[in-house]
């Protein structure tokens, strides 16, 4: 047998390649259809339960008798415990009056389609997860913390950023997912207008409450974080690692309105951050730029040159005003001059 002679050696690593990724998709396009097969299954098993139980009157004894007459006469396959029956029976009745939702159910595995169901009743809600759990491949433990972190609640968030035009499409949904159009702060217990530096001060101290509020996979690094360049330093407000997108994420807060030079500032940080401080690994670095009030025509202008991936959002200090009083009280951009005032008052005196 004549061994590939170095010349070709490259064409042969190309054709290595394209046959391991036709392995690969064979692999996942046959768990794929067994999964589906799967679902079939207990969907058609689902609804001979809930037919015969209507049609004969039989009671709740008669799926502990058929998981266990299934389970003596089929004791290699898994998956007939009475639990798992009552689970396949509620399956059938909650989904038989959604057909928009049937297709889907084939597309997830049986146990994420279990935590769906038990967690989540919003029939759109439903919809989300079941979507995004199929497309993104999402994980059983990623698609709880998604859930708990309220990620079609927040998909519903009027968002501004730039993440489809600078991130692949996988990621830039799952950084959306983790942005937040507004950001509760009440939690601080601030009653007045405050300095970027103390509100920072304040967060760092509270820490716990600020990364709940963040959400499910943020880790926090640093504050005043140093980047050098040159001679030059630079100290960026806070800077995270996020577990599940697997990247650094960094906050710059503003007390005051968003402006376009904010973006400006934070495309510079995240070229800095990914030369030195990414990990040959991690995807892009993600900015979130956190201000008091911001006007999303101006954000989407500001974010349209930038190369890196941006998100502004905006924060509350205080409970919501009523509807009737809006108007009627100062702004956090108001309070911000007011703050300014005071302190060039302070410095000339």
């Amino acid at each position: 047998m004549s061994s590939i002679k170095p010349s070709s050696d490259s064409a042969y690593q190309d054709f290595l390649r394209a046959i391991k990724s036709q392995v690969v998709q064979s692999r996942v396009g046959a768990a794929r259809a067994v999964n589906r097969s799967l679902i079939e299954f207990y969907w058609s098993f689902g609804q001979l339960i809930v037919e015969r139980q209507e049609a004969l009157g039989w009671g709740k004894a008669v799926v502990e008798r058929l998981s266990a007459d299934l389970k003596q006469e089929f004791p290699e396959i898994k998956g007939f415990s009475p639990q798992n029956l009552w689970l396949i029976r509620q399956f059938y009745t909650e989904y038989q009056q959604t057909p928009n939702l049937q297709q889907l159910v084939g597309e997830i595995p049986w146990g994420h389609n279990i935590l769906i169901m038990q967690r989540i009743k919003d029939e759109a809600a439903r919809h989300y997860y079941l979507e995004a759990t199929a497309r993104l491949g999402w994980t059983r433990n990623v698609l709880l913390n998604q859930i708990k972190a309220g990620a079609y609640e927040v998909s519903l968030q009027d968002k501004s950023h730039n993440f489809k035009a600078v991130l692949p499409e996988y990621l830039a949904e799952q950084a959306e997912e983790t942005l937040k159009s507004q950001y509760s702060l009440e939690f601080l217990g601030i009653s007045q207008a405050v300095h970027e530096r103390e509100l920072e001060r304040n967060l760092i101290a509270r820490l716990k409450d600020f990364l709940i509020e963040l959400g499910y996979g943020f880790c926090f690094i640093g504050n005043q974080y140093r980047l050098a360049l040159g001679d030059n330093e630079y100290f960026l407000d806070l800077l995270f690692y996020h577990r599940f997108l697997k990247c650094l994420v960094a906050i710059e807060l503003k007390t005051g309105r968003f402006r376009p030079e904010y973006a400006g500032k934070m495309d510079f940080y995240l070229e800095v951050l990914n030369d030195q401080e990414r990990a040959p690994d991690d995807n892009p670095t993600i900015g979130i730029i956190l201000c008091a009030e911001k006007d999303r025509l101006e954000v989407e202008f500001s974010l349209k040159s930038k190369a890196n991936p941006i998100g502004v959002a905006t924060y509350q200090l205080y409970p919501e005003v009523p509807e009737e009083y809006k108007g009627m009280l100062p702004t956090d951009d108001d309070w911000q001059k007011l703050l300014e005032s005071a302190l060039s008052e302070e410095e000339t005196s």
